[in-house]
């Protein structure tokens, strides 16, 4: 019953006009994202999270949840029609998707993008509730020593879960908690790495740093690019499946929608994750798997379901423990803090409404989406007609205005656009940045909880061993740890990547 009364409590906050129109503009700028290729949601997140200042919370929460999960319906438009993804999670989706279109089953592939987008979006969302109250109740038997331990669980899992070079990832990890050392010590109060700079005694911000490694990097990267883009001019069929493809799609989205519930829930998992590995699973299992990457529906099907599940649980492990699985969520992090909100299970009994409402948020914007982007197809391919000349240094533009709203000083534009700079040699040097934003977020949370434990075992490093669920998840880190070394897995790793992106 609690369940119910929980989800009532939810239907009241998220069904208010504004937050319904909050909802809405999230889901309409995540499917502008997911379809507009080079832009992704953490950038739009990071452009987007100044203007959250004046927001109710719960309101700010809604919108920025809304663009994530929003921007996997979007990317797979673009990757169907112009076999351009908008999105990462949506590269698959290009393999089978684009073999329709040029079928002339372009209506079909689309349809079925957003309908089993909408059943996983739905299912995962029934998750979420589902498993928050158990997983916040056991969170809160958590002390400095588990969340510690959890912490370098979740490092160690980015590390392994992260695209490319293991050896790059680390060490993008590892700088991410160099960065987060920037500030003031929680101890003793004095300054740490500000060089007698007085904007660096605060530390840097996660604004600062998230829009200039994903946001400036990311169009700096794609102004110097000079493909040309092969916009669809025919008309696109029927928005139906026949009877057919019907029956061959529904059992792709069932699995696709179980594993990437389950992928969601990974440290730096998410939506990218599901994807490669229901497109993966799908092949493995089909009679004929010579079909995939000539226009399999379920080559569709299954990757679309996956990346919009694994994108709404990765909101499990925030909202009930407060630690970020992906770079997305370590923004979300960012806007709970410039609202003066704890992330963690405390959030679900001092401020129910917020929880609650956010969780049923999740099934009113996927209730938008899929009314909003099969009518809506004809405007996005339009859009992709203006020229990125024109587009992106209007977009860095408002970055700017946005950064420099947030304390009113030029300091953080000027950080920004070195973190730009940064993130473009990162480009360059094929490292990927979403480690370093998560090292960045979770490097003083670990510090302070490591503190913390040591303080109250009176520098006793046992602790972390004797307490039993501690000791769980350092084994668990370990575990990951000898994964990362053992060559087999290694292999096995760089083939599911390699396989995603042919």
């Amino acid at each position: 019953m609690d369940l119910f009364s929980h989800l009532a409590l939810g239907f009241g906050v998220a069904l208010t006009p504004i937050n319904l129109l909050y909802a809405l503009i999230g889901a309409l700028v995540g499917t502008l994202i997911g379809v507009l290729p080079g832009i992704g949601p953490v950038a739009t997140i990071a452009m987007l999270l100044p203007t959250t200042y004046a927001l109710q919370p719960v309101s700010a929460l809604i919108m920025l949840a809304g663009i994530y999960y929003g921007a996997q319906y979007g990317g797979s438009t673009t990757s169907i029609l112009l076999n351009m993804p908008g999105e990462t999670s949506s590269a698959v989706t290009c393999l089978d998707g684009y073999q329709m279109a040029r079928k002339g089953q372009a209506g079909a592939a689309l349809a079925i993008a957003a309908l089993g987008s909408f059943f996983a979006g739905c299912v995962a969302t029934v998750f979420v509730a589902t498993v928050a109250i158990p997983l916040s109740e056991l969170a809160l038997k958590f002390g400095p020593a588990e969340y510690c331990s959890l912490m370098i669980l979740g490092l160690i899992g980015a590390v392994v879960l992260a695209h490319g070079s293991l050896l790059k990832a680390i060490a993008m990890v590892v700088l991410g908690l160099l960065l987060g050392l920037v500030g003031t010590d929680v101890n003793s109060g004095a300054a740490r790495f500000a060089f007698g700079v007085p904007e660096l005694i605060d530390g840097l911000g996660i604004v600062s740093v998230a829009m200039g490694l994903f946001g400036f990097a990311e169009i700096l990267t794609n102004l110097e690019s000079t493909e040309k883009r092969e916009l669809i001019t025919a008309k696109i069929g029927g928005l139906w499946l026949t009877k057919q493809q019907f029956k061959e799609a529904w059992p792709a989205v069932l699995r696709g929608t179980g594993l990437g519930s389950i992928l969601g829930l990974l440290p730096g998992g998410g939506a990218m994750l599901a994807s490669f590995g229901s497109y993966a699973l799908e092949k493995k299992i089909a009679k004929d798997p010579s079909r995939f990457g000539k226009g399999a529906i379920q080559g569709v099907a299954g990757p679309e379901s996956a990346n919009n599940a694994g994108a709404q649980t990765s909101f499990i492990p925030l909202l009930t423990l407060g630690i970020p699985e992906n770079a997305v969520m370590a923004l979300m992090v960012g806007a709970m803090t410039i609202h003066n909100i704890q992330p963690g299970p405390q959030v679900m009994t001092s401020n129910p409404g917020l929880f609650w409402g956010l969780v049923v948020s999740m099934w009113v914007g996927n209730l938008m989406l899929v009314v909003l982007n099969l009518p809506l197809i004809g405007i996005w391919i339009k859009l992709l007609k203006v020229p990125y000349r024109v587009l992106y240094p209007a977009i860095l533009l408002f970055c700017a205005i946005g950064v420099y709203s947030i304390n009113n000083t030029s300091f953080d534009v000027s950080q920004t656009a070195v973190f730009g700079a940064l993130g473009l040699v990162f480009v360059k040097l094929e490292c990927e940045p979403a480690p370093l934003l998560l090292g960045f977020v979770l490097g003083p949370m670990m510090e302070e909880n490591l503190r913390r434990a040591m303080l109250l075992s009176r520098g006793d490093p046992t602790v972390f061993f004797t307490r039993p669920i501690s000791a769980a998840m350092l084994i668990a880190a370990a575990a990951l740890l000898l994964l990362i070394v053992a060559p087999n897995f290694r292999k096995k790793r760089e083939e599911a990547f390699a396989e995603g992106e042919t």
